[in-house]
């Protein structure tokens, strides 16, 4: 017998409140992060379209609209722009701490589900940006896939 009873999980990206809340989650962080005398050295020459392209590659990772492929965004581009930016692991957690400070301002999705799958991505993520940004360049194919993050083990929302 088929079961009839399934329900669709939502995406990260739907679960945490579609395009508007990647937009105003990383419009709002890097405000934090050009007022921090840590980060503010590394970002102060952003072009002002910085903070809509990471908000866009994000919400693609998460199970978003592919606004950032097809806007001409691609993984290896993503990993070009870390190259030779020499971040460290201060600056790698600074940033993680802004930004899910932001989350909890904005009042993005608190349960245990979303917040591990989401810090596990920020951890995943930040950690090879630092690996990148101490190397000139990268050579291999330019076609990497974009990541694809889920739920994990968790494995959806929060039932309880």
């Amino acid at each position: 017998m088929e079961n009839t009873n399934t329900q669709t999980i939502p995406t990260l990206y739907e679960w945490a409140g579609g395009m508007p809340a990647f937009e105003k989650l990383f419009n709002n962080f890097y405000d934090k992060v050009l007022a921090d005398p840590l980060l503010e050295p590394v970002f102060k020459h952003m072009s002002p379209e910085h903070r809509q392209h990471v908000a866009h590659f994000v919400a693609e990772v998460l199970g978003g609209p592919k606004m950032y492929s097809e806007e001409g965004g691609s993984h290896f581009g993503m990993i070009q722009k870390h190259l030779s930016k020499h971040l460290t692991e201060q600056h790698r957690k600074r940033w993680v701490e802004l930004l899910l400070q932001t989350a909890d301002e904005l009042e993005l999705p608190d349960d245990p589900e979303f917040r591990s799958a989401f810090v596990a991505y920020l951890e995943w993520g930040t950690r090879i940006a630092v690996i990148n940004s101490n190397e000139e360049q990268i050579d291999g194919p330019q076609d990497i896939p974009m990541p694809q993050w889920g739920w994990g083990v968790p494995g959806g929302p929060y039932q309880g």
